[in-house]
């Protein structure tokens, strides 16, 4: 399928590998001039170099925290106009809810919830004067079946999504859909540390930790970042115009839900 995007300008966050690289690759596929970031220079400029030989498409790589004002800041100045913005950002770490203080809390905030919305603030309102424009967020299942564990992610989270309900409405009739892409475990680097913490904890091998999330899942297995990405891609297609604030849940059949 066509997805009517060639030539257009994208900003991929977090994207020198996992699912932020996912969506870099199927956009610069469907032929979307990136800007991509990461916090490590030797990464991302590796990153972006294998794209673009790959695609055929111009990749910009920006070392920069997007989490800081200062990383945003750097990452906004060298994509300059974005018809298409990926926001992504690592999650906090897993503990318990008596453990956690406010700054704990302040630092998910900051990193799950306000860099999504103020990179959105940024680029969006260009997108409406242009009458186009495309964004999705990438959160996480537990914004639908929150994760005790990751009870800082789960709270920061659900705060983009409850923003992001609101402002797509107001949004979307200059042509600009929001969206956010919902993961469940995938075969990332954030999916081998809590398969680590699951056995760490019960004193059995990765591999049955592995074996033991897998069997949750309907499926049977992880998921991959180029099942992400695909979904991503397509959010960001022509053919997505009437998809507007949805939260598309992609996690193997893993919650057990209606609706």
């Amino acid at each position: 399928m066509d997805l009517g995007i060639r030539g257009k300008r994208g900003l991929v966050c977090a994207a020198s590998k996992g699912l932020g690289r996912g969506c870099a690759e199927a956009l610069a596929e469907a032929g979307v001039d990136l800007v991509i970031n990461s916090r490590t220079e030797a990464d991302i400029t590796r990153t972006a170099r294998e794209i673009a030989a790959k695609h055929g498409v111009n990749v910009t790589p920006v070392a920069a925290d997007i989490t800081t004002e200062e990383g945003r800041a750097a990452v906004l100045a060298a994509v300059g106009q974005a018809d298409i913005l990926v926001t992504n950002a690592g999650g906090p770490p897993p503990g318990d809810w008596r453990d956690w203080n406010r700054d704990d809390f302040i630092r998910a905030i900051d990193a799950n919830m306000l860099s999504a919305i103020a990179l959105m603030q940024a680029l969006v309102p260009p997108m409406m004067e242009r009458g186009w424009g495309r964004v999705v967020n990438i959160t996480s299942q537990s914004v639908r079946s929150p994760i005790a564990v990751l009870g800082l992610s789960n709270t920061a989270r659900t705060g983009l999504t409850g923003f992001v309900a609101g402002m797509s409405r107001q949004v979307a009739g200059s042509g600009v859909c929001v969206n956010n892409i919902l993961p469940g475990i995938h075969a990332t680097d954030r999916a081998d540390s809590l398969d680590k913490g699951v056995s760490d904890k019960q004193g059995i091998s990765m591999d049955e930790a592995r074996r033991q999330r897998q069997a949750g899942i309907p499926t049977g297995t992880y998921g991959t970042p180029e099942d992400f990405g695909a979904t991503c891609a397509f959010l960001c297609s022509q053919q997505a115009r009437f998809i507007v604030g949805q939260n598309i849940l992609l996690d193997g059949g893993a919650l057990n839900v209606t609706i």
